[in-house]
């Protein structure tokens, strides 16, 4: 299996040609949402059926449980502090690692009714904190416990960084999943994994204005971004340049802002989610099913200084 598939010239200033997929550890049930944390060189994911952290050591290599039981988290990001932020499945809300060990909940309901479970999540420069609320951990016993919406909808939601509201912003998906900022924070991307549980849903990541205040999109301003050719989008990450690099169904899938698809990394299981680290934050960590891998590349997320 070759390491990179180029469809488009403009990949080739992306990828490191000798640079190889490497599987760092396998032994998951389904790995997902991980996060770099450049204090401790470390990468937590988590397994989310068998309801553990996982982490990865970038300075010896070494793999540990960092915490079981977790309330079956599924995405994580870092805060403007360098603190953990979590989404559980099982607590059905949105959390976050403080300083001092502890798990506070910063998310819990909108209006009045509890979430559904919390999936992906990514914080704005403002502090403000956006997270997709599909109801994958509520659907069964597998990754969380099954029990009935109280919503009735599966939207995005953002948490106001002074008061700690709870306000919609996105209301036109079936399953939002991944989501990310463009550089300049003025598009969001949000992928809808609802074809599976309504069929014809585009397998695609919608692209909405952010509206001129920062705290919501652009009604009416979603449109598709790009549509997946192998299984499902989940999660993704936007480097510097502002190309996207996403899970797939078979591999790691770049796309440039325009929506073009630049090329491929295969990968031997169906990848969940990606994240940029590493000391040069020019590693990409994927995970995918069973397994933890990386690969370098000639980029890095938005506002790394090299």
């Amino acid at each position: 299996m070759s390491d990179y598939i180029v469809l488009d010239p403009r990949f080739e200033r992306l990828i490191i040609g000798h640079a190889r997929v490497e599987k760092l550890f396998t032994g998951c049930r389904w790995a997902e949402g991980p996060v770099y944390v450049p204090a401790a060189r470390h990468v937590i994911w988590s397994d989310i059926p068998n309801d553990r952290l996982m982490r990865f050591d970038e300075g010896d290599g070494s793999v540990s449980v960092f915490e079981h039981p977790c309330g079956y988290h599924n995405g994580h990001t870092l805060d403007r502090e360098g603190r953990i932020v979590a989404c559980e499945h099982g607590g059905r809300r949105v959390s976050r690692l403080e300083h001092d060990g502890r798990w506070t909940a910063l998310a819990t309901h909108a209006d009045g009714k509890r979430l559904n479970s919390p999936n992906d999540v990514v914080v704005k420069s403002d502090g403000s904190i956006w997270f997709t609320d599909p109801s994958y951990g509520i659907d069964t016993n597998y990754e969380g416990f099954r029990a009935e919406p109280e919503i009735g909808a599966c939207n995005v939601y953002r948490i106001d960084p002074a008061s700690g509201a709870v306000a919609a912003v996105v209301t036109d998906m079936v399953r939002p999943n991944g989501l990310a900022f463009s550089p300049d924070e003025r598009i969001l991307y949000v992928a809808d994994t609802g074809v599976t549980h309504v069929p014809g849903t585009p397998a695609a990541i919608r692209a909405y204005d952010v509206a001129a205040d920062g705290r919501s999109v652009v009604p009416g301003s979603g449109r598709q971004f790009s549509l997946c050719d192998a299984g499902l989008y989940d999660g993704f990450r936007v480097d510097w340049r502002g190309n996207i690099w996403t899970s797939t169904g078979n591999g790691v899938h770049a796309y440039a802002p325009d929506g073009t698809l630049l090329g491929k990394i295969p990968i031997p299981e169906l990848v969940s989610n990606v994240c940029f680290g590493g000391r040069k934050m020019n590693r990409l960590y994927i995970t995918a099913q069973t397994s933890l891998y990386s690969i370098f590349l000639a980029t890095h997320p938005a506002g790394y200084p090299g």
